[in-house]
Parts: C-alpha cells; sequence; structure tokens
C-alpha cells in the first residue's frame, strides 16, 4: 500500500482536505497523512464545507513536516507551490507532485468550495494513477 504525505504551508486547508478525500476515497487502497511546511490549525471553514459533503475531518490535525520522516512515504503532493521550500528528501521520493491550488484562507465561501472540488478531482485521479 502506498504511503502519500499531502504537505502546504500551514496544513490548515488544502492539505486538510486533500488528508480527507484521500482517507475516505482510497481507504484499503494508500496511507494518507498531511502536513505543513509550520503548524497551525485546521481551518473552520475547511472542516465546515467537507462536512457539507459528509466527510468529517475535525479529528485531524496540523502538524509540521519536520515531525515525519520522507523515507516513510512513497509519495510527496505539494498543494501550494511549496515543493521549491521542501528538503530535498521530501521531493526526491517515488512520485513527486506540486498541484499549486489557490489558498482559500480570508477568501469568500465560494473559493473554499471551488477548491474542496478541485482538491477531491485531484484525490481521484492520484488514487487511479496509484492503483494503475
Amino acid at each position: 500500500m502506498k504511503r502519500v504525505m499531502f504537505v502546504c504551508q500551514r496544513n490548515s486547508c488544502r492539505s486538510q482536505m486533500a488528508e480527507g478525500f484521500a482517507k475516505t476515497l482510497g481507504k484499503g487502497k494508500i496511507e494518507v497523512t498531511s502536513s505543513g511546511l509550520e503548524s497551525s490549525r485546521v481551518h473552520p471553514t475547511a472542516i465546515q464545507v467537507m462536512k457539507e459533503i459528509e466527510i468529517d475531518i475535525t479529528d485531524q490535525t496540523s502538524n509540521p513536516l519536520s515531525e515525519f520522516k520522507a523515507e516513510d512515504y512513497d509519495v510527496v503532493i505539494s498543494l501550494c507551490g511549496c515543493g521549491v521550500n521542501l528538503p530535498q528528501d521530501w521531493v526526491l521520493r517515488e512520485v513527486f507532485e506540486d498541484w499549486q491550488l489557490d489558498d482559500p484562507d480570508g477568501q469568500p465561501l465560494e473559493t473554499f468550495h471551488r477548491v474542496r472540488d478541485e482538491v477531491k478531482d485531484r484525490v481521484e485521479s492520484l488514487i487511479a494513477k496509484l492503483e494503475g
């Protein structure tokens, strides 16, 4: 089973949504963790927009990437263009992608919805790619 790390700047919105989708859509197919270059909190609006589609991310936590080891992961996905700031051992995993999605923090609710839906599409494609 492939081990996936979703990483973002603060691990509060995009990477949390990706973790929620991957745990739900990839259950039994992949193992998933998320982290940030720095940690903060799981954004309340991210929790809200995921709950709207019946995915509960309230038990997820915001964790710094420094708490994890690159060699424990097969796949690393940057959601914010932060790949350029990642230590090289993270970028050199079996699969590395930098999705560069908009940061919904501080934006209107419709931005959270749009980014959530973009994250879902990307996670579905990632799971299919890893299975295939």
